[in-house]
């Protein structure tokens, strides 16, 4: 009877053992960015790259805190453009909006780095951020305990944890980042598009979507002593339907009026007859303003100010004409008559024909156009079928 019980008992302990090892697992979500490059918003150019931006991503997560939960959220670096002016108001705007929307770990990869370390030292002594960085003291490495599983997160390829779910944060491309072995979850931002994770040397691949266009979720589950047992992964792509958060959107009002403040200050390029403006043409060739004003290139400007962007530098260059140069547009208060996508920013400066009309104007080229038509955009863009719209 003893050895009867006793085999039952072995037999009940090896059916239940699979289920003990299972709740000691934890369900758990990585929700990361990367490489966003300055965008704190998608320009709106296009409905099929309408996706992503600061105020919609911190909109989502506070509707969706409670599905989502338990999770942590990242950004793998490079989240910052070039270190201008403008780039600075970026990046101070990016970081408040981070810290609303309580990142857990946010990385300083090269981007950063072009930065000086004053501008940061400010900005990171009015906001939360939890920088993980080398250029900061006692930062390459943060510790976090959540909903009972401890996970480390790091930019030091050589600081594995025991017992931890270890995330290690590069901007090193995908096929090098697979070279690091030990880690658990791998994040980069490289600036690659990856549509789905890649596992190598059991480590979990991820890279941070471009320019912030969506954002991703990894959902795995970890064992008690570290390591992803398995796991989904899905990207978010928060268009205009999703909520924004009025915070956030408040900062990047806030930003837009500093942009706009830095155009005020900026210096004015020389003024000078380099530009003419589509009266000018008009003179001689009234049918061409006539077909001109049918297309969208007319209301250019109209579509930057009823989008709140009309004294942005980084808008304006592709909605009027010369922007930054000698005798170009400067404000719409200033050279109105340079406003909108007019004869020479397609055609070129083409001084030679106006002073002497019997040689002909310089031909529209696709590279023109490409300036402004980019894949994010104008990802329809076909310089056969768009020129048709154009041609007189």
């Amino acid at each position: 009877m003893t050895k009867y019980i006793l085999s039952l008992t072995l037999v009940f302990s090896a059916l239940l053992a699979p289920f003990a090892m299972y709740a000691q697992e934890q369900a758990f979500s990585i929700i990361y960015t990367g490489s966003i490059s300055g965008e704190l918003e998608p320009c709106g150019c296009s409905l099929k790259t309408d996706f992503g931006g600061l105020a919609r991503l911190s909109g989502y997560l506070a509707e969706h805190r409670n599905e989502l939960s338990p999770f942590i959220l990242i950004d793998a670096g490079n989240f910052t453009d070039q270190n201008t002016p403008q780039g600075k108001l970026k990046a101070e705007a990016i970081l408040k909006s981070y810290n609303i929307m309580k990142y857990d770990a946010v990385a300083f990869m090269n981007n950063e780095k072009a930065f000086p370390d004053d501008f940061y030292s400010a900005v990171l002594s009015d906001n939360a951020i939890p920088a993980v960085s080398d250029s900061i003291p006692n930062s390459q490495s943060l510790f976090i305990s959540r909903n009972g599983l401890d996970v480390s997160i790091s930019i030091d390829p050589g600081a594995l944890r025991d017992k931890s779910l270890n995330v290690l944060l590069t901007d090193l491309p995908v096929s090098k980042a697979g070279l690091m072995k030990g880690w658990d979850v791998i994040i980069t931002s490289s600036g690659e598009t990856l549509n789905e994770p890649v596992t190598v040397n059991n480590a979990v691949i991820l890279a941070g979507y471009p320019r912030g266009k969506k954002t991703g979720v990894l959902t795995l589950t970890a064992g008690s002593e570290g390591g992803v047992r398995n796991f989904r992964h899905k990207w978010l792509s928060l268009g205009s339907d999703v909520k924004e958060d009025p915070g956030v959107r408040a900062i990047l009002n806030d930003y837009d009026l500093k942009v706009a403040n830095l155009l005020k200050e900026s210096k004015r390029p020389p003024d000078g007859d380099t530009y003419l403006g589509v009266t000018r043409c008009a003179e001689c060739h009234q049918l061409f303003e006539e077909s001109w004003k049918k297309t969208r290139h007319a209301g250019a400007f109209k579509s930057l100010q009823q989008a709140g962007k009309s004294n942005d530098p980084e808008c304006i260059i592709c909605h009027t004409v010369g922007f930054g140069e000698k005798g170009g547009f400067y404000s719409i208060e200033t050279t109105p008559e340079l406003a909108n996508v007019q004869c020479e920013a397609c055609h070129g400066l083409d001084r030679d024909h106006v002073e002497d009309f019997s040689k002909p104007m310089k031909r529209v080229t696709e590279a023109a156009c490409l300036k402004c038509h980019t894949r994010d955009n104008s990802p329809d863009f076909d310089y056969p079928v768009y020129l048709e719209k154009i041609i007189h």
